[in-house]
């Protein structure tokens, strides 16, 4: 057993005493995590909570509605993972990340109550984080679920509301290959008479079964809600035309948005129109299409399945660019490479690929194996030792019109990041 940190330890000790903690990285199941649950908290917190699963959109709907009801004059704390540079980013109380001193309270907190319980790296920061949302009195939680729903650990708690992004195919090994199986998992965050969300076209039957057999109240985009485009900006109408919001056009997932703004009108259905273009407006996520240069573009984003790729690849056509566009891409073993790189096949000119430096990461002579199955005939297809270096290559090798699109995972846009800040 690794050994407890002391008191007065600060927060890169905890985490490496969580990191060693359990025999595995995921374990799902929600027994262990009820049990120290239990002892955290005798009864349920004094709190409304808003849970949110799904293949992908997740950061963005919880950004959007963490704004809005900022806004709107609540209280709030958000929970999300995985962080891009440092923990903290995966608590935020009234949209601030919370400090180490917080975090190593409630690490703190959790493993006094464990006693000897063991918790993986997610489930022991799940209930910290728990703990400091509740010190925090904040009254409403938005929770993002790690991974599935059914079995993830931030499920141990009965949301007032849920919202479900979208079912597409992702963690295979643990979700299944299918999108009724996956989505099966994903609607385990559902609850009897709840209110609820799906927030994108053709729900698996899986979903729709489940909300069905709990009496779930669950508004559907494209029948209960849906966005239009005006043209520079997005129109948003529920329940038949009765409730309408307009907001600028930005570059996050306009499903996610709406997502956002249907939980408003089932939480807070006063909230007036304008408020709700304002805040929109004002949503930014670090990662998600994050624009980082201007000549050459530089643009990061988190994608790293099918999914998120068809979506990346149609913003950077509305980018309507007059050059190229340079694929920095590196990715984890675990994830539809191939099927990531179709994706992004048509408006990628030439790629530059590496690994990771992560266990998980796919080595770079799998990847280009990959790449040359994959990609057209003729693609230009270079290789680099770590992101950094196949960034700095691909900016210098781009004209002041192109595109430099970095992209495949929280490791390949947090490793941008860091270079792009270094001197």
């Amino acid at each position: 057993m690794p050994q407890r940190p002391e008191k007065g330890a600060g927060l890169d000790l905890w985490l490496s005493y969580l990191e060693a903690l359990h025999p595995t990285e995921i374990d799902l199941g929600l027994d262990r995590v009820l049990m120290v649950l239990r002892r955290l908290f005798p009864r349920r917190p004094d709190a409304r909570i808003i849970t949110i699963g799904g293949t992908n959109g997740k950061g963005s709907t919880v950004a959007a509605l963490e704004r809005l009801l900022l806004d709107s004059g609540r209280s709030v704390g958000a929970y999300t993972s995985p962080h891009l540079l440092r923990y903290n980013e995966r608590v935020r109380i009234n949209g601030t990340d919370v400090s180490d001193e917080v975090l190593v309270s409630a690490f703190e907190a959790v493993e006094q109550a464990r006693k000897n319980v063991s918790l993986t790296y997610f489930e022991f920061g799940t209930l910290a984080a728990f703990v400091a949302l509740a010190n925090a009195g904040v009254e409403d939680w938005i929770l993002e679920v790690g991974l599935g729903g059914r079995l993830d650990a931030v499920n141990v708690l009965d949301a007032d509301l849920a919202i479900l992004t979208s079912v597409d195919i992702d963690h295979v090994a643990w979700l299944g290959n299918d999108r009724d199986t996956i989505g099966f998992e994903k609607a385990g965050i559902l609850r009897p008479d709840q209110a609820a969300i799906y927030a994108d076209e053709d729900p698996p039957r899986s979903v729709l079964q489940q909300a069905a057999a709990q009496r779930v109240q669950l508004k559907r985009y494209g029948i209960d809600y849906r966005v239009d485009n005006l043209g520079g900006s997005t129109r948003f109408e529920s329940e038949g035309g009765s409730w309408q919001a307009t907001w600028p056009t930005n570059r996050l997932p306009v499903k996610s948005l709406a997502a956002a703004v249907q939980a408003m009108r089932i939480l807070s259905p006063e909230t007036p129109s304008p408020l709700i273009s304002e805040s929109i407006g004002k949503v930014v996520l670090a990662g998600r299409f994050e624009q980082r240069g201007t000549s050459p573009h530089v643009v990061l984003d988190v994608g790293h399945n099918p999914h998120a790729a068809r979506w990346l690849s149609s913003q950077v056509r509305e980018l309507n660019l007059s050059g190229k566009v340079h694929a920095v891409y590196a990715c984890l073993s675990d994830k539809d490479s191939a099927g990531v790189m179709a994706a992004m096949a048509e408006v990628v000119d030439s790629w530059y690929i590496t690994s990771l430096d992560v266990p998980r990461s796919l080595p770079i002579d799998q990847l280009q194996q990959m790449a040359g199955s994959v990609l057209p005939a003729g693609c230009i297809v270079q290789t680099a030792d770590n992101v950094a270096s196949a960034l700095r290559a691909a900016i210098a090798d781009a004209g002041a019109d192109d595109c430099v699109l970095v992209f495949g995972s929280f490791y390949t846009v947090a490793e941008a990041q860091k270079a792009l800040a270094a001197p």
